[in-house]
């Protein structure tokens, strides 16, 4: 399928950088976009070095580029990117961004540290990054970060199809805390089951503690849902918890972000999940010997049909 510019008489290209090369030849397909040559490559002393080899003066450039981990090397691998395409005198570059790091880090809860997600915002700006497109961002409040437009697209229609081939007549979908309260309102309404949620006390960095449950969870098996995982210590905490509240066993685990800390997946094996669901934001690493194989869902056919909608100036809030 041709796709043409809305911004000049070029055609729009397709950078991608090494965080989402997993995702390329499906985006590449499903958007019939021309993949320019890029090469990203890092010197021996971990500086980030990157090339352009192909031409995108006056092109419309799409640069699918996640900053999963290892967050920083990405990060700065997408600024330069960026700032490659401006300086080859790109007409405008887009930043299809479907795992953003540093989302997390979006206040300073009254200490003496620094705002990451503002700061990565500035960054990208200055790098000449006029629009951006992320998936399930951690922090809703990441657009005020930006001058330029932002949209949040959304997975979980995706993982909710996938889950709905197989939903317990006697589910129940768990927010592991506050913040996953309005995710787990939308599986709940996908799934048209009853939604429970966990009141999470953070005791340290990596230690945190279910105080109170709210919804009725008893002999029923739980869908815990979240937009990501990284330790694993908030859905076992939360399996700890639902176990002593009279919750089956065998439970559903489903996220979008598979950033997967090491021993993560471990660590969910040993608590008993029995099903994981994520999609492939980032590419989910399985660990040597485990029982625990996520069921990976591609968000593929979401940042294609985004594309489509983008280039022919239509309405992306369909997909958020």
């Amino acid at each position: 399928m041709h796709t043409s510019s809305t911004i000049s008489g070029a055609p729009p290209t397709l950078v991608v950088g090494s965080g989402s090369r997993h995702l390329a030849e499906a985006v590449e397909h499903g958007t019939g976009l021309r993949r320019a040559a890029c090469t990203a490559e890092r010197f021996p002393d971990g500086e980030v070095s990157v090339r352009l080899d192909g031409p995108v003066r006056g092109h419309e450039v799409l640069l699918l580029a996640a900053t999963s981990p290892p967050v920083n090397d990405h990060l700065v691998e997408l600024l330069a990117m960026a700032d490659a395409c401006r300086r080859a005198d790109a007409a405008r570059i887009v930043a299809l961004i479907p795992y953003f790091g540093y989302a997390r880090s979006d206040r300073r809860d009254g200490r003496r540290t620094p705002i990451m997600a503002r700061l990565v915002a500035e960054l990208a700006e200055r790098a000449g990054i006029d629009h951006v497109i992320t998936v399930d961002v951690h922090t809703p409040a990441l657009e005020g970060f930006f001058r330029s437009p932002v949209d949040n697209l959304s997975a979980v229609p995706a993982l909710a199809a996938a889950l709905q081939r197989r939903p317990p007549l006697d589910g129940v979908i768990v927010a592991p805390d506050l913040g996953a309260v309005r995710l787990a309102n939308r599986y709940a309404t996908a799934l048209g089951l009853p939604v429970a949620v966990c009141y999470k006390q953070r005791l340290g960095g990596s230690e945190v503690r279910i105080a109170r449950i709210t919804g009725d969870v008893a002999g029923r098996r739980c869908i815990i849902i979240d937009d990501m995982i990284s330790t694993g210590g908030t859905i076992v905490e939360s399996m700890r918890a639902l176990a002593d509240a009279g919750a089956l066993p065998n439970t559903i685990v489903a996220a979008t972000h598979a950033v997967f800390a090491p021993g993560a997946l471990e660590k969910l094996e040993r608590a008993g999940v029995d099903e994981l669901f994520v999609s492939d934001t980032i590419v989910p690493v399985a660990e040597v010997g485990g029982r625990l194989e996520p069921h990976v869902v591609s968000i593929a056919p979401l940042i294609s049909t985004a594309v489509h909608r983008l280039l022919e100036g239509g309405s992306l809030r369909e997909l958020a």
